[in-house]
């Protein structure tokens, strides 16, 4: 008996972080990534003082659009500028930051839930 839902087919779980990198439906990923329901692509951010609007620019540009960001800070939380909140409030996304591990998690109940979620994960 499953007790957890299962993502729709073709969808992006998360299915495992270690240093460098992630394993994403089924597939290797190193360094960091932005996870979409629909595709994961490599994101060239190593720290979270490198986290800009631009290197967010495929989030909020989603086709269906994101209304959840959560961004994956390695190993530790950090608060997310004034001016980057504002500028995704702006495009309609709320961003929630948080450790790697938790935004992870995190990414996988929503997605489960089939809400319009997205994850910037920094590795570890």
């Amino acid at each position: 008996m499953a007790i957890s839902p299962e993502p729709p087919a073709g969808r992006q779980l998360i299915q495992g972080y270690q240093p460098g990198g992630f394993r994403i439906a089924g597939v290797r990923h190193e360094g960091s990534v932005l996870v979409l329901p629909e595709r994961t692509l490599a994101w060239p951010v190593a720290a979270p003082e490198q986290v800009t609007a631009e290197s967010l620019a495929p989030i909020v540009a989603a086709e269906p659009s994101v209304e959840i960001l959560l961004l994956g800070q390695g190993a530790r939380f950090a608060q997310v500028a004034p001016q980057l909140r504002q500028d995704l409030r702006a495009a309609g996304i709320v961003i929630e930051p948080m450790d790697t591990a938790a935004a992870c998690r995190t990414y996988n109940v929503l997605l489960t839930e089939d809400r319009r979620v997205a994850a910037a994960l920094i590795a570890l």
